[in-house]
């Protein structure tokens, strides 16, 4: 008779070490998630960081940032002081979408992850026709670790 009450005791335990692992898990891939989207809030800080240094006349850039606020940057040079404040906002409002990607992929929303990555690939390729090849290789490493936070997402979801 002791073994007919253990038998179910010990399915339970199971049961309960089995969705103990699952909760686990999906912790685990949520982090995941999170640090590979907080990378969208990287590229737009640092892309009006490189702006701002640009208008102020500084000589010196994070690859990790957007190529094309570099072009819009050197746009408004050539404007004048009108060019400035276009570029705070053109600028603004990329770097304003990058954190918006952000916002949603920590949510493990996967079209942010989607579109935010290829938006940058698309930004990689910019560098590439100006033969940025650090910025480009950079742009790679980011899109890699944005990818697998895409990927625990999708563990996340599913």
């Amino acid at each position: 008779m002791a073994s007919v009450g253990t038998a179910p005791a010990q399915a339970s335990e199971r049961i309960a070490h089995e969705n103990q692992q699952i909760a686990v898990s999906k912790m685990v891939a949520n982090a995941r998630a999170r640090a590979g989207a907080k990378w969208f809030y990287w590229i737009a800080g640092l892309s009006m960081i490189n702006s701002m240094a640009a208008l102020a006349g500084g000589n010196f850039h994070f690859v990790v940032g957007l190529g094309i606020t570099s072009v819009v940057d050197g746009m408004a040079k050539r404007v004048g002081d009108a060019g400035s404040i276009l570029d705070l906002i053109i600028n603004g409002c990329v770097a304003g979408l990058f954190a918006l990607f952000g916002y949603f992929a920590v949510k493990t929303q996967q079209w942010a992850f989607m579109i935010g990555m290829a938006l940058y690939a698309v930004d990689a390729f910019l560098l590439l026709t100006v033969k940025d090849y650090f910025g480009v290789a950079f742009h790679a490493y980011a899109l890699f670790a944005i990818y697998k936070g895409f990927q625990a997402s999708q563990q996340v979801q599913g």
